[in-house]
């Protein structure tokens, strides 16, 4: 076993990873950058290294710096986390040159798997279904075919990434050429390339993803499924397990289980990973993608299961092989995640910088919080404003929805604004606690809701203003994208016209 493991990481995530590494008796070793020097997860760990200025192009993005510290360190393996550098090949490659541990699937796996064009054909060569859609990047006249051909809305999509950058739904012809520009420019800025695939439209699918883990030595099970509907800006904010669908019609576990097993064994994986699905009406699953890393989500896989992803992903990284079979995963309850984000909801989601001046966890059984946030902490506007994720389990949904409500009308955040009132709203409406759930849910909940927003926190505004005088000062001449602003300063600039 490793005796010492850098997380090449920040946040919340960096700061679970830590915890295992104590737990099992591995020394951690942080990374940062200038704003994350008094960050929960550098406070926490045994050694910490700094890396560059603020940008994440100078810092958790330079391969060769983490490398560096890694050596200087003496750790003998990496850990990605995810985002960043998590579901990079050429890191992973370079991790393994320089006598390092990837913790995660092999190079020539993630290469398989990275690009979505790529994954789709892995996936039909293995039986899986997917959704129609193009074998590679499109020009615009491909572009009017594939839509004349399979009919419109048709789902514009980038090649090389995830995470809703580059996507796109086009209704209407007249709208492909603007929009296929736009997404290849999103993209270009994301991932580094502009291609776009499309895919036919599935109306109201809902979204569900199956853990998969395999050893080096050929082994390989599922851990059930994880229901993702609940999106904004197609990114997931409320996850559970089960999946309320697959509560009623178990076989689709199975099922859905085979198919990402297939889909993963064609490219030779091992570690922990996730095999992504969309599922419609009639209940028919479509692949739609692999994450070559640990999901944001895994905490309801594990409270479900029993299991650490985490220490079963170091373990597998120093050549263990699975401590257990298929026939010996058992799943028990049900779990739901709340991703609490620095963000207005109210305001089309948009990030909310600030020093947090008040903090109230919930507490009580069945509540896990994965956070690296305390009272003081400034959340950096650099990076996603992701503050914590809020994890409840109990034996039922129904308890398990009564428990989060519970918890998240204990917890407080003060000095900032965040998504957790608009949580509250969304557990007490009944298409959601009847599990009526799909990807597009999110809109039509305020479509037919109206919900109402929460009173401003007056300190909130106030620690607004301070960040934003500071900020516009220092921003760049106005560009062409987003006015010239970055999502903060627009954040900020039209909560203080209110």
């Amino acid at each position: 076993m490793f005796r010492k493991v850098l997380v090449a990481n920040r946040g919340e995530i960096a700061v679970r990873v830590t915890r295992t590494l104590h737990e099992m008796g591995i020394a951690a070793v942080a990374v940062y950058s200038d704003v994350d020097r008094a960050s929960l997860h550098v406070r926490m760990a045994d050694e910490a290294e700094r890396l560059g200025p603020a940008p994440s192009s100078e810092s958790y993005l330079r391969m060769d710096r983490i490398l560096d510290a890694a050596k200087k360190h003496g750790a003998e393996a990496i850990h990605p986390g995810y985002g960043f550098l998590s579901e990079n090949a050429e890191f992973a490659q370079a991790c393994e040159d320089a006598g390092l541990v990837f913790i995660g699937p092999s190079p020539r796996s993630i290469r398989a798997l990275g690009s979505k064009t790529a994954a789709r054909e892995n996936a039909i060569g293995a039986g899986t279904p997917v959704v129609p859609g193009t074998a590679g990047g499109v020009t615009v006249d491909q572009a009017r075919q594939f839509g004349r051909t399979h009919g419109f809305p048709i789902l514009l999509k980038a090649v090389a990434g995830g995470g809703g950058k580059g996507m796109r739904r086009v209704d209407r012809e007249s709208e492909l050429e603007s929009a296929l520009r736009d997404a290849a420019s999103e993209a270009e800025r994301a991932f580094r390339n502009p291609e776009i695939y499309l895919e036919k439209w599935i109306d109201r699918p809902r979204h569900i993803e199956i853990q998969i883990l395999g050893d080096r030595h050929g082994n390989m099970v599922h851990l059930g499924e994880r229901e993702c509907s609940i999106q904004r800006r197609h990114q997931k904010v409320i996850e559970e397990s089960p999946s309320p669908l697959v509560a009623l019609h178990p076989e689709m576990r199975d099922a859905m289980g085979e198919a990402a097993i297939r889909a993963a064994r064609a490219a030779g994986y091992y570690n922990a990973g996730t095999v992504e699905f969309l599922v419609d009406p009639d209940r028919r699953f479509y692949f739609l993608e692999v994450n070559t890393r640990l999901q944001v989500e895994h905490p309801v896989t594990e409270l479900v299961t029993g299991l650490d992803l985490v220490k079963l992903q170091v373990e597998i990284a120093a050549g263990a092989a699975l401590p257990f079979r298929q026939q010996d995963v058992t799943w028990r309850g049900s779990a739901i995640e709340c991703r609490i984000y620095a963000e207005d909801p109210y305001n089309n989601f948009l990030p909310y910088p600030g020093t947090i001046t008040r903090l109230e966890r919930p507490l009580g059984p069945g509540i896990r919080l994965d956070a690296c946030v305390y009272e003081g902490w400034t959340v950096p506007m650099e990076y996603d404003p992701l503050l914590a994720k809020l994890v409840v389990w109990a034996g039922t949904r129904h308890d398990a929805i009564a428990r989060m409500i519970r918890a998240l009308r204990e917890y407080e955040v003060g000095g900032i604004r965040t998504n957790l009132g608009f949580f509250r709203q969304i557990f007490e409406d009944p298409a959601f606690r009847e599990g009526h759930l799909h990807t597009g849910f999110i809109d039509e909940f305020f479509a037919r809701s109206q919900p109402a927003k929460p009173p401003s926190d007056l300190a909130a505004v106030a620690a607004l203003a301070a960040a934003l005088e500071s900020r516009i000062a220092s921003e760049p001449a106005p560009q062409p994208s987003h006015n010239g602003a970055s999502p903060w300063v627009i954040a900020g600039r039209q909560e203080l016209m209110r």
